[in-house]
């Protein structure tokens, strides 16, 4: 059992005082009879809540996967940048969600928004080495000497020492058009790793994390809801042919098509 109150806090974008407010005021109905009491006990499970008329449905977690556009900050809360949070719909800004990791603010792509503690851990944790799947856009010529430079964990400088990166996986799809993946995510390491083997990356998609892929159809900055089961595929494992396959046929001209997306 659950107050109702919670349960609407939980489930909508007001705060606990606002929904205590709702209920009150009698704009919230339990299996079709007004409630005005916010302390009133409901089986989130069976009972059938509406706000102002609305239905409103009981999700434990909520996990919502976004196509971040480059420009866009990912984090929670910024007082000067817009952040993948404003994407979002006013309704669905619910308490305790969350960027379910890093995605740089000039790169675009797949990002997991949840309040699921656990199954972030789960995602981030560095013995799961989720791989993550990229494509850059090169301002030169790709090389296919690049294979064995990243396979070989090339160094990579932080702070006053060089650091090896993980070995990682690069392919190619197009003249100046690759595919990378990673096991590790350090900052801007894409873009680093090409920097130190003499190229420079122009543009920057996440199209993938480990067997979920972010869907053809799916504009950027908008963003869809999905279930536990899909997230679960961040922890399967892929292979790059395939996710340069998939990538070739739906992502090869993602950037002259992003000229759609307007803030």
């Amino acid at each position: 059992m659950m107050r109702l109150d919670r349960f609407l806090s939980g489930q909508t974008a007001l705060s606990r005082r606002e929904t205590g407010e709702a209920v009150r005021r009698g704009r919230v109905t339990v299996n079709g009879t007004p409630v005005r009491t916010p302390d009133a006990k409901i089986d989130p499970e069976k009972d059938t809540v509406t706000l102002d008329g609305t239905s409103v449905s009981y999700a434990a977690q909520h996990y919502f996967l976004l196509h971040k556009p480059a420009g866009v900050l990912t984090a929670a809360r910024d007082r000067s940048q817009k952040t993948v949070m404003d994407l979002l719909k006013p309704e669905d800004r619910l308490p305790g969600l969350f960027p379910c990791g890093r995605l740089d603010k000039d790169t675009s792509g797949l990002l997991l928004i949840t309040d699921d503690g656990a199954l972030t851990h789960r995602i981030l944790s560095p013995k799961h080495h989720i791989t993550k799947y990229y494509l850059a856009q090169l301002r030169d010529p790709y090389d296919p000497a690049y294979e064995a430079l990243f396979a070989s964990g090339m160094m990579l400088r932080e702070g006053a020492a060089e650091e090896p990166c993980r070995p990682a996986e690069v392919t190619q799809i197009g003249e100046r058009l690759a595919v990378i993946a990673l096991t590790e995510g350090k900052y801007h390491q894409v873009r680093r790793m090409f920097a130190a083997a003499g190229n420079f990356v122009e543009n920057l998609l996440r199209f993938q994390l480990g067997a979920l892929q972010m869907p053809v159809n799916l504009a950027q900055g908008a963003y869809l809801t999905v279930l536990p089961k899909d997230v679960e595929m961040m922890l399967k494992t892929s292979s790059i042919s395939y996710a340069a396959d998939y990538c070739r046929a739906y992502y090869s001209s993602y950037w002259i098509n992003e000229r759609a997306y307007l803030w």
